[in-house]
């Protein structure tokens, strides 16, 4: 990429926000603050976004400490209100001598709006860089403590590595899986979801066997227990996500659901697919994986 020629004096720092899926999702209980408390497994996957920060020259005339551009692929509203800025405000208000101005180049690639955590990586990845740009010193935990602060998905991106979480998701115990030699499809229509819209028409029931548990089995038995509780809602207003979902089994899936709220969809396979997914699924977001 060419920079302008005030970043010449400057080194460059990038990294790659990467997604996640939710291998089931259950909703509990609403709390007395509005929110619900979950019981998930996060588990990370290599599609990324690609997010680069550089010191802004003191001489360069931004309104902004951090200057936010995105690009690839829209994201809706105010840049400044992006959770990549936010994250920079938030720690800025407790490191405010040691932070400078930055440029903040975030180039999207993980579908949003898909429920496989696009925006909640972001921010943990500008965390986790700044607290190497500026040397705060921070721990993983601490880290965690300020993700926490602006998105229910965002600690899980400090650790990148399957969690099984509880809570609105911030309270994290590791857990031993590993999907290694599975081969991972990914479809995403573009069908917007409200994630609002979908919480509001699910009744928060305990399950029977917790996701924990259900994925300590193996991926072939997890199609009649393991669930996501959103899948019925979302279902019911847009069945053509849901005929995505049948469409993976009918490939030749082991294991098949929707991620999050929504509206991308997932399946594990032992043996990819003979199809090609683009051909299957034209005018979509589809990824094809060895993980």
């Amino acid at each position: 990429m060419l920079l302008p020629r005030f970043f010449t004096t400057f080194a460059l720092m990038i990294t790659f926000p990467i997604a996640k899926i939710n291998l089931g999702l259950n909703v509990v209980e609403r709390r007395s603050d509005g929110y619900h408390n979950l019981q998930t497994v996060f588990y990370p996957v290599p599609i990324t976004d690609a997010l680069e920060v550089q010191l802004m020259d003191e001489e360069f005339p931004s309104a902004f400490d951090c200057d936010l551009k995105v690009t690839n692929i829209p994201v809706e509203g105010d840049e400044q209100r992006n959770l990549v800025v936010r994250a920079y405000q938030l720690l800025k208000q407790d490191f405010g001598k040691s932070m400078k101005r930055v440029h903040a180049h975030l180039c999207k690639r993980i579908p949003t709006q898909a429920g496989m955590g696009g925006g909640s990586s972001d921010c943990a990845a500008m965390i986790r860089l700044l607290n190497e740009l500026f040397e705060l010193g921070l721990s993983d935990e601490k880290m965690i403590d300020y993700a926490a602060r602006l998105g229910a998905d965002c600690p899980f991106f400090i650790l990148n590595r399957p969690v099984y979480a509880e809570g609105i998701g911030e309270r994290m115990a590791p857990i031993q899986l590993s999907l290694s030699g599975w081969t991972l499809a990914v479809v995403r229509p573009h069908i917007p979801v409200s994630t609002k819209e979908a919480f509001s028409l699910i009744t928060p029931t305990m399950p029977l066997l917790n996701c924990r548990d259900i994925v300590k089995q193996p991926v072939e038995n997890w199609r009649d227990v393991l669930v996501n509780d959103f899948e019925k809602s979302v279902f019911a207003l847009h069945p053509e996500i849901g005929e995505i979902k049948n469409r993976l089994y009918e490939l030749g899936a082991s294991y098949a659901a929707m991620s999050g709220s929504g509206s991308a969809l997932f399946g594990l396979f032992r043996q990819s697919p003979r199809e090609s997914l683009e051909a299957l699924f034209p005018d979509m977001f589809t990824a094809l994986l060895r993980l």
